[in-house]
């Protein structure tokens, strides 16, 4: 299935005459919200950004918010939260069923927002994305109002969105007025995307780009660690934003081997699986907490990457 690759490389025309070659020309400019102190926080310790995914609602409809406090007491850096759809196009069947259990509890996007306000009461640091569809974008503006998605997502404290069917010629709009809101538009890069769709997003990128490190859909394949190391100097050749990537990391072991080469670990699938069936709330945040508990300290093991180094203080070792 490749469902992924054609959406995040539709319609890859030439970046505009006159555009230069270097990534901070063509960048987007940064936004200072808490997704860029956290990359910066981490860059400078030589760390790199655990991003675990949940569905919100998934798998009892009130535990998400204490899902997501155990989350971060286990090392979490950023919480990507799904939003529940109907036709998740890009999901694997582990993500499909959980967003299926979401809306039969009932969860749609201002329930999720709800959620989010909740944490917010504890939490005013860690950084939240919504990841999902464009239908219930547009859907919840369609029912409050033009222009009320961000609005009442910022409102809630989200920090950024990634849609994963709003290509960036199709976005630009919608990028800005979430930038207007302090907030920050993720995109999707996939193996078969081209320079020109890398150069296309990093115009309107921020926060950090999400590399998806394999073809189809989530949860499928093994993951190829040496084809993620030869990707991403192409896609950093572009791409000023931190660069994360996801998709086939499963334990401490593949963790590790991306975390290697990448700014950022994100872990969905797998994270699902152990919650899934759990028998109540308690349980349900026990084995997310000992599961990214156990994958922050791996990738605290990994040295310092060069650019961290390099721009260590004189006298800080690596």
């Amino acid at each position: 299935m490749q469902i992924l690759d054609n959406m995040t490389n539709t319609a890859t025309a030439p970046a505009p005459p006159g555009t230069s070659s270097d990534p901070a020309d063509r960048a987007a400019p940064p936004i200072a919200g808490r997704i860029a102190a956290t990359f910066a926080r981490l860059q400078a310790d030589g760390r790199r950004a655990l991003i675990p995914y949940v569905t919100a609602g998934f798998p009892f409809p009130d535990v998400t918010p204490a899902l997501m406090h155990g989350m971060v007491r286990a090392g979490a850096d950023v919480i990507e939260l799904g939003v529940p759809f109907s036709d998740p196009m890009a999901d694997g069947p582990v993500i499909q069923l959980a967003g299926e259990r979401a809306l039969a509890h009932g969860i749609g996007t201002a329930q999720v927002l709800a959620m989010v306000r909740d944490f917010r009461r504890d939490d005013a640091a860690t950084p939240v994305v919504l990841m999902g569809y464009a239908n219930p974008v547009e859907r919840y503006d369609g029912i409050h109002g033009a222009g009320a998605f961000i609005r009442d997502a910022s409102d809630a404290g989200v920090d950024g969105v990634l849609v994963v069917d709003y290509p960036p010629e199709e976005c630009e709009q919608f990028a800005a007025d979430l930038r207007a809101r302090g907030m920050d538009l993720i995109f999707l890069l996939a193996p078969t995307s081209t320079d020109a769709r890398m150069a296309q997003v990093a115009r309107l990128a921020s926060g950090y780009v999400y590399y998806v490190s394999l073809k189809g859909v989530t949860g499928a394949g093994n993951l190829d660690t040496g084809a993620v190391g030869a990707m991403l100097p192409r896609i950093r050749a572009h791409v000023r934003t931190p660069v994360g990537v996801g998709f086939g990391i499963r334990d401490a072991r593949t963790a590790t081997a991306v975390g290697a080469v990448a700014d950022a670990v994100v872990i969905g699938t797998r994270l699902i699986q152990l919650i899934e069936h759990q028998p109540d709330a308690e349980s349900v945040i026990q084995a997310a907490h000992d599961f990214l508990h156990g994958i922050r300290a791996a990738l605290d093991t990994l040295p310092r990457p060069p650019a961290a180094a390099a721009a260590a203080p004189t006298g800080e070792t690596a």
